[in-house]
């Protein structure tokens, strides 16, 4: 969400800073919300997906 804030704030930052109007359409910041959420399920799906396949023991001693 930090990163969706920042990139709204250098989008407008700059747009002002050369004179443009500062606009966005609306599907920009709901598609960088869509991609936080499916790299952070990738993300966190992945190794416990990995590691659900290893005996309990050798899942723990891995990390």
């Amino acid at each position: 969400m930090a990163g969706l804030a920042l990139g709204v704030l250098a989008t407008t930052g700059y747009a002002l800073s050369q004179g443009w109007p500062p606009t966005m359409p609306a599907w920009v910041p709901a598609g960088a919300f869509t991609a936080t959420l499916v790299v952070g399920a990738i993300a966190g799906i992945h190794p416990a997906i990995r590691a659900s396949r290893l005996a309990p023991t050798v899942a723990l001693a891995a990390s």
